[in-house]
């Protein structure tokens, strides 16, 4: 097989990329966009040089899958994001609980059914803007994968409602003040990206990565969109000089250009203060039901430990039935964030350490003291060895793993399983509709 080959195949399954996979004599094809049980005519656009694998574009869709639907973005397809958008919600559900089982099957762990969003639209609350420039107006969209070419989103059905209506309100403002869209060849303009953050009260955060100080054009546009959209309640601007991809600019801090530079929300009955930059999970309402999950299963407590506790949402939570909560947190920021959280809820059983996990576990004032409980929340590459082992030495009667990615967890249970500590059941959460991606808590206790 080579590039350029016109195929014919059936798809029988989804990769874990989102896009369909079939078989071609003794060829593997992902096809994007398409859906199991379909039969399509592709073009391969890439042969693997190790294996006898093939990726294609969908030239045409010969037998429709009855599970397709309508996508109800414009930008689907081309924008990179939400590459499920196509396939009936149920039949994502099932697909991301198999995702799980493939992964967690072989260790003898049961999987229970996928637990929906409540939104399947609208729940995103925070979203990522590219800014650019086209006919004479200023864009906000995305570029298209594996490319800079700019994808506008407007009408994006993902994020929610106020995040959609700041940044057209944001396009139109800046376009009549003639603030010009970072040129990333040149290294001139006035903005080069927006992310905007709403909360449970449709208010809004909105910050500007700018490559340089004192844009006239970029305050006005701040005071003109506060003006125009009462629901925001701050700009924030971040300084990004370099000719990067990075997003985040981190020589100076961040400094309010109009209204405040923080944001309160709510997880659940926790409520939240947020920097710009804050990590939060996107879908509010699938979070929460996995904190009151986790907190039922943690269950009364004298003391709990809430590893990679960010912006200390999980950690508040346990505090109403856990007598003694820490949290620990790598990210300085989010630690900031978690002890101003932790005053808005009046939580004083509560407190957060900045630090390293293995490092700060391996302290003797907290290594010497059991725990009822251990929460472990790590980001997709899972945990060291050094943190799961110190984890089962505080001896947890109870120990939940909130994992994003099905591999990574089973490493780990395996791990967990030699010291000590065993799982019957895990159950999946869609925290992110319409992409490949799966969230997954797993409880777990002493064998």
């Amino acid at each position: 097989m080579i590039k350029g080959d016109r195929l014919e195949l059936t798809i029988d399954a989804i990769d874990d990329e989102g896009a369909g996979v079939g078989n071609c004599q003794e060829w593997r094809v992902h096809v994007g966009f398409s859906l199991p049980g379909e039969r399509v005519a592709a073009t391969v656009e890439h042969c693997s040089p190790h294996a006898t694998a093939a990726w294609a574009h969908l030239d045409t869709l010969l037998e429709p899958s009855p599970a397709r639907v309508a996508p109800a973005c414009a930008a689907f397809s081309h924008c990179g994001g939400c590459l499920l958008q196509h396939w009936h919600y149920p039949e994502q559900l099932a697909h991301k609980r198999s995702l799980v089982e493939r992964s967690l099957g072989p260790l003898g762990i049961r999987v229970a059914e996928t637990v929906p969003s409540l939104r399947p639209f609208g729940y995103r609350n925070r979203s990522k803007f590219v800014v650019g420039q086209r006919d004479g107006r200023i864009l906000l969209g995305a570029y298209a994968p594996r490319s800079h070419r700019l994808i506008d989103l407007t009408g994006c059905a993902i994020a929610e409602p106020p995040i959609e209506a700041t940044a057209q309100a944001i396009g139109q403002i800046a376009t009549e003040l003639g603030v010009l869209a970072y040129d990333e060849t040149s290294g001139t303009g006035d903005l080069r990206y927006v992310v905007l953050r709403s909360n449970h009260a449709g208010k809004v955060l909105a910050l500007f990565v700018v490559p340089r100080r004192n844009s006239r054009a970029v305050r006005d546009l701040a005071r003109r969109l506060r003006a125009a959209r009462p629901e925001v309640v701050g700009v924030v601007e971040n300084l990004q000089p370099e000719q990067t991809n990075v997003l985040y600019g981190q020589l100076e801090p961040d400094r309010p250009l109009d209204g405040g530079d923080t944001i309160e929300d709510r997880m659940g009955p926790v409520k939240l203060r947020l920097s710009p930059r804050a990590f939060l999970q996107i879908n509010r309402s699938v979070a929460a039901r996995i904190y009151a999950d986790l907190a039922a299963a943690v269950g009364r407590a004298e003391r709990a430990i809430d590893v990679y506790c960010g912006v200390g949402a999980i950690a508040l939570t346990l505090s109403a039935e856990v007598i003694d909560v820490l949290g620990i947190e790598e990210v300085a920021e989010a630690i900031e964030d978690a002890r101003a959280s932790a005053e808005l809820n009046f939580a004083k059983n509560v407190r957060f350490v900045a630090g390293d996990a293995a490092l700060v576990l391996a302290d003797p004032t907290i290594a010497g003291k059991r725990a009822d409980a251990v929460v472990l929340n790590p980001p997709r590459r899972g945990c060291l060895p050094e943190v799961l082992a110190a984890a089962a030495r505080l001896e947890p009667r109870t120990l939940v793993y909130v994992s994003c990615n099905p591999t990574t967890l089973a490493r780990d249970l395996k791990l967990l399983d030699q010291l000590g500590y065993r799982a019957e059941s895990a159950t999946p959460y869609d925290m992110l509709p319409h992409t490949p991606h799966v969230e997954i808590m797993t409880v777990l206790q002493p064998r």
